[in-house]
């Protein structure tokens, strides 16, 4: 018998082999420490909570298995913002830059706008032009 591709995936019995597919990886997730609200450094709403990102190892997009636990983070839910617990900034992670001479920011959350914005891209208040 000679190897052809019709029944490269045929048994003996002529059904064809069963073929399973996993999906599967690593994927974070974000866990709610403290849920009382803090006051955010960067817009100064009490909107920021303790929070860490932990990652899990899942499979069919359902997390099984913790793999990295991440540290605690003040985490602003309305600008985003990421803060160490004690509030100072977290150096890659920090969202926000400072602004260039040219740019403006908003008077809201205090984000960098460019000059043809009419609303802020972090927060959706209008800009004063």
């Amino acid at each position: 018998m000679y190897w052809t591709p019709r029944n490269a995936l045929e048994t003996s019995f002529g059904w064809p082999e069963p073929m399973f597919f996993f999906i599967g990886g690593i994927q974070p997730r974000t866990t709610t420490l403290d849920e009382s609200a803090r006051i955010c450094p960067s817009c100064g709403l009490a909107q920021a909570r303790l929070k860490r990102v932990d990652h899990y190892l899942s499979l069919f997009f359902i997390p099984l298995f913790p793999v990295k636990r991440g540290e605690p983070l003040l985490i602003c839910d309305r600008c985003g913002s990421v803060f160490t617990p004690d509030g100072s900034p977290e150096g890659p992670l920090e969202r926000k830059s400072t602004p260039e001479v040219t740019g403006r920011i908003c008077r809201q959350c205090g984000g960098v706008l460019e000059s043809v914005f009419r609303y802020c891209p972090y927060c959706g208040a209008p800009t004063h032009r």
